[in-house]
């Protein structure tokens, strides 16, 4: 028998089969997924069957349609639950960033940031720069990265999580707090920086960050200069330590720029350029 006869034949048993599935079959097939919970599986079953006939699909590839559909849903099921866990202020890709307009970003560093190679190597990132430059923005969009190549994610700000562990403290529960920060892959921690640490707030941001010290790396922004980081810690000595166990292993993006949201304004003429007000007697933004 040739090659040519051998597939006709082949091709000929999977559509007798598909069409032959009786409704007793399918109803089995059908309960089998459900156990399984291939229910996406379960809702393309007879389709694909039909399908299968009508094309003369080899066995491989009806399988693997449908289990495709059923892993796709799964994978964005799961992205969206991580995604709801994260309590992330917004959703924004790094696609939606606005490179040209911060000129002083290494795109080529953020790209290969996005890969989330550095979450295995336990490598930190810190992004520093002035209010409105576009690091809360950065720093969401990698964790969405991490997200979508299947970590557990966690954002907070540094003031909320130093609210958080002041009260655990007082109440007696600052282990079981500690836990919720050092339990995912990857944290972030945003702005730094923005508001007064008193001293107690300082040892408690000092012990969070020992702990994840070498387990699980940490996104951290930034308006303040690493040289500032005593006053905003309101003491040198755990600034200094804090910066050591951050620093050891980690990458750092300084961004020096304008505000997004003084752009945005300037666009709809909320506030005048530095080169209107110039050119006006007295003028000062």
């Amino acid at each position: 028998m040739s090659r040519n006869t051998n597939k006709a034949v082949s091709a000929a048993a999977i559509a007798t089969a598909a069409i032959m599935t009786t409704p007793a079959q399918l109803e089995r097939l059908g309960e089998h997924l459900r156990k399984l919970r291939l229910v996406k599986s379960g809702e393309r079953l007879e389709a694909l069957l039909q399908q299968a006939a009508a094309e003369e699909l080899p066995y491989a590839e009806f399988l693997e349609q449908l289990l495709s559909a059923e892993v796709a849903t799964k994978t964005s099921k799961n992205i969206a639950m991580r995604t709801a866990m994260a309590r992330l202020p917004f959703v924004k890709p790094l696609e939606t960033f606005d490179f040209d307009y911060q000129p002083s970003i290494d795109r080529k560093q953020l790209l290969a940031l996005a890969s989330c190679h550095f979450i295995e190597h336990g490598d930190n990132v810190i992004v520093l720069g002035p209010p409105g430059v576009g690091k809360t923005h950065l720093a969401v969009s990698l964790g969405l990265k991490a997200i979508e190549a299947g970590y557990r994610v966690l954002f907070t700000t540094a003031a909320s999580l130093i609210e958080k562990l002041t009260k655990a403290h007082a109440e007696g529960r600052l282990e079981d707090k500690l836990k919720i920060y050092t339990a995912p892959r990857l944290l972030i921690i945003d702005e730094i920086g923005y508001l007064p640490i008193d001293r107690v707030g300082a040892n408690l941001f000092f012990q969070l960050i020992s702990r994840r010290y070498e387990r699980g790396p940490m996104i951290l922004t930034s308006n303040q200069s690493f040289g500032a980081w005593g006053e905003v810690f309101g003491d040198r000595i755990i600034a200094t330590a804090i910066l050591d166990r951050l620093l050891h292993h980690a990458v750092t993006m300084n961004i020096r720029g304008n505000s997004y949201r003084l752009k945005d304004k300037l666009k709809a003429g909320l506030v005048r350029s530095h080169d209107d007000n110039a050119s006006q007697p007295g003028g000062e933004i």
